[in-house]
């Protein structure tokens, strides 16, 4: 009986694993998210930071589970978070060419950008492509890296 409830209990876990949200939203209007995303940095007096990505990108969910897990204070004191689906590299491809292409060399991809809409970073090189290598250590020392070039605010001083 003990075996069978454990075994069940495990079941319930990997189904629960399974059913977990999926970061990117491909019927999501990007356009329009980026827009907001534009306007609450400005408001919020934060970066704004664009994720692009896919939800069969393993690396995508890696990011996207570190940016919930040990990144997440950190992010959310700095960031507003726009996340871009790409899908098979067929969708919001003019929004990655605005940013210069980060997807370029692969997803996921990322771009801190100002609230006036500049480019202040992008991952022009594929840095964020091996997520899942990385871990969430290696995630939070990249990004703590990225932000260390930043003022804590926009306009403000280090």
């Amino acid at each position: 009986m003990k075996r069978l409830i454990g075994l069940g209990w495990m079941l319930g876990a990997a189904v629960a694993a399974f059913a977990a949200p999926l970061p990117y939203d491909p019927s999501a209007d990007a356009h329009a998210a980026l827009e907001h995303g534009i306007a609450q940095a400005r408001s919020d007096g934060k970066y704004l930071l664009v994720v692009f990505g896919a939800n069969w990108c393993e690396d995508c969910r890696a990011l996207d589970k570190a940016m919930h897990g040990t990144s997440a204070p950190l992010i959310e004191s700095r960031f507003v978070v726009v996340k871009i689906d790409v899908g098979n590299f067929n969708r919001n491809l003019d929004l990655a060419q605005r940013y210069g292409n980060p997807i370029g060399k692969g997803i996921p991809a990322a771009v801190v950008v100002a609230p006036a809409d500049q480019v202040l970073y992008s991952t022009r090189g594929g840095e964020l492509a091996d997520a899942r290598r990385m871990g969430e250590k290696g995630i939070y020392q990249f990004l703590s890296g990225v932000l260390s070039q930043y003022p804590s605010r926009p306009g403000g001083t280090q």
